[in-house]
């Protein structure tokens, strides 16, 4: 006789499981996150498993690479790793109205032209809506060229998996989104945690079955991470972000997992009327509204992934007004590691900040992870300090030690020559004292001002000025 399912109370921000309803969740401290779910009761087996067993090869045997299907989007691509793998599983998150659909409904419309069919199925939207949005980004195909993109509104994902199995021929379908997706048999409302997993669990099985890349698009929490299950990003194939913000124009789309590419690759687009627009080349738009002459500002050389980017880095210094502790606002970057290098100036470089509210912004609403930024914002941070500008032709980039050396960085020859194409003459960096590599070859042009210590780069300001 079968067991009756029991009820319990799932968090639908951890997946915790609780027998009864309470407001606060113990595992992740969220509140007002249980809901009510009803939970199948497996039978226990008294029989032994059989089966047929296991096919293995060797691991020194021939393999080719996959192929790839080009998004038409060559931003997108650099992000995948070259495009969309068959069979591969893609998961797309972002903050609402950051311009996930838009840039799916591109590249949609781009494979289509390219003669792939694909399936758009959008959970949030009507038919018509979907076609007035492509009509005013311009992407309704002409009635001569060849259109293979297939649109459908729907949250019923038996009817997407009867639709995909009787057609089979769509190379890529899109999901917008996981979150409205409904099962039938499982006992919650779209978006619940039951519901997520089952409906994309049935979507990959299927994507791995017939061969065709999935999209999935994916909603985010209020504190940026992706909405629904912790499975669903192991799960899938890759995990990409679309990150920026919507009062600004450039959006990043990064990967936070890849097993087809590389994980540490960006794309860059800017919003406009007419869409997303391709930017190839970043660092002259993040350039573009620089004064050289104003104290406080300083130009970083970064690195994401395999491009080059030069940014520019603000920092506004006022009194502490007030009592408590001065206040420290970071745009852009990590507010622990500035707290290190406002330290550090002080109290290796006799530098006087405690006492200041200090701002801190990176232009262009990118994100900077890596530790070779710690030399550009000391030279923002001193020019405010001293009131003296930065050159207007110089680009830092070098990672700071807790007792004021500067440490070599990665790919320095890559962030020089795009130091020199952008028209820069000098080139602020650790200095070489590596006996196992040779010595950077600057480009024709840009010099270079190697760096021991920070103190020297203080001397710079204080001392010598800087012009």
């Amino acid at each position: 006789m079968a067991k009756k399912p029991t009820i319990r109370f799932v968090c639908q921000n951890c997946q915790a499981s609780y027998l009864k309803w309470q407001g606060k969740c113990e595992n992740c401290g969220e509140w007002n996150t249980l809901e009510e779910e009803k939970v199948e009761v497996t039978p226990r087996r008294t029989i032994a498993l059989k089966g047929g067993g296991l096919s293995t090869v060797r691991l020194d045997g021939k393999t080719t690479p996959p192929q790839r299907i080009h998004s038409g989007i060559e931003e997108f691509n650099r992000v995948l790793g070259g495009g969309f793998v068959p069979g591969s599983v893609v998961l797309v998150g972002g903050d609402p109205g950051i311009g996930k659909s838009t840039l799916m409904l591109q590249a949609t419309c781009a494979l289509a032209g390219t003669g792939h069919e694909v399936l758009y199925v959008s959970g949030e939207e009507a038919i018509d809506q979907i076609r007035l949005r492509a009509q005013r980004l311009g992407l309704d195909v002409k009635p001569d060229a060849l259109n293979t993109l297939d649109l459908a509104a729907s949250i019923n994902v038996t009817d997407i998996v009867t639709t995909l199995e009787e057609r089979h021929v769509h190379k890529v379908v899109v999901i917008d989104s996981i979150q409205t997706m409904w099962l039938e048999g499982i006992e919650s409302a779209p978006g619940s945690v039951s519901q997520v997993r089952a409906c994309a669990f049935e979507l990959i099985r299927l994507a791995k079955t017939l061969g065709f890349a999935l999209v999935l698009i994916g909603h985010v929490t209020k504190e940026g991470s992706l909405a629904g299950p912790r499975v669903l990003e192991h799960m899938v194939d890759a995990v990409l972000y679309f990150e920026g913000d919507r009062g600004h124009q450039f959006r990043i789309l990064r990967a936070a997992k890849n097993r087809f590419g590389a994980t540490d690759e960006i794309g860059v687009f800017a919003m406009t009327d007419s869409g997303l627009k391709e930017v190839p080349n970043p660092s002259a738009l993040f350039l573009a509204e620089r004064h050289g002459n104003i104290a406080g500002s300083a130009v970083f050389a970064g690195l994401e992934g395999t491009r080059p980017v030069l940014m520019e880095v603000q920092v506004l210094l006022s009194p502490k007004t007030g009592e408590g502790a001065p206040r420290r606002a970071v745009i852009g970057w990590d507010t622990a590691r500035l707290n290190m290098i406002l330290a550090v100036l002080e109290a290796r470089c006799g530098l006087k900040l405690s006492s200041m509210d200090v701002y801190l912004n990176i232009t262009g609403g990118i994100k900077i992870t890596e530790p070779a930024a710690d030399l550009a914002v000391a030279a923002a941070l001193i020019s405010a300090a001293t009131g003296k500008p930065t050159a207007s032709d110089a680009a830092y980039f070098g990672e700071i030690g807790l007792s004021g050396e500067l440490r070599q960085v990665s790919q320095t020859e890559l962030r020089l020559k795009e130091i020199a194409k952008l028209g820069f003459r000098q080139a602020f960096l650790p200095r070489h004292v590596s006996s196992t590599s040779a010595r950077p070859r600057p480009p024709q042009g840009l010099s270079l001002q190697e760096i021991g210590h920070l103190s020297d780069l203080v001397a710079l300001f204080t001392i010598k000025g800087v012009s």
